[in-house]
């Protein structure tokens, strides 16, 4: 089973904490990782999945596979820019956001389209979101949708 983690490409310490250890707690379940594969959110959630020798992929907006963060272990380009977003929920099989702008908005969207359990830790209030009040509540609930 895959999870995507969604959430700004820049993001405040408190934000990269959470999604680092998502990340792990991902991991450690043996749930592979899906993101955007750039910086901020997405490389923090990454290198907590590394931690705890989780599989990491990365749906870049470029195409340039090496435009991804160094903790993707499966890089791939796309060369459609932010239309990319909906490439990234569609990939797994739930959504656990993280903060974010109006990328990871999009990315709600699409999640939402393609009915996909999702979780939220501060990010926009939106119906289907599920606010979870901490990275392992968040991730305990798209794995209890999984049936994981």
């Amino acid at each position: 089973m895959r999870v995507s983690v969604i959430g700004g490409g820049e993001a405040s310490g408190d934000d990269l904490d959470a999604a680092r250890e998502v990340g792990r707690l991902l991991g450690e379940r043996g749930l592979d990782l899906v993101c955007g594969g750039r910086g901020g959110v997405m490389a923090a959630a990454c290198a907590g999945a590394k931690e705890a020798s989780g599989t990491t992929i990365g749906i870049l907006p470029g195409e340039d596979r090496g435009g991804a963060n160094e903790h993707v272990d499966v890089a791939i380009a796309t060369g459609l820019g932010h239309a990319r977003n909906a490439l990234v929920p569609l990939n797994g099989d739930a959504v656990i956001a993280i903060e974010g702008g109006h990328g990871t908005l999009s990315e709600l969207g699409f999640a939402g389209i393609y009915d996909r359990p999702i979780a939220g830790l501060g990010t926009h209030d939106v119906d289907g979101v599920y606010a979870a009040d901490s990275p392992a509540d968040a991730v305990a609930y798209v794995a209890d949708a999984l049936g994981e």
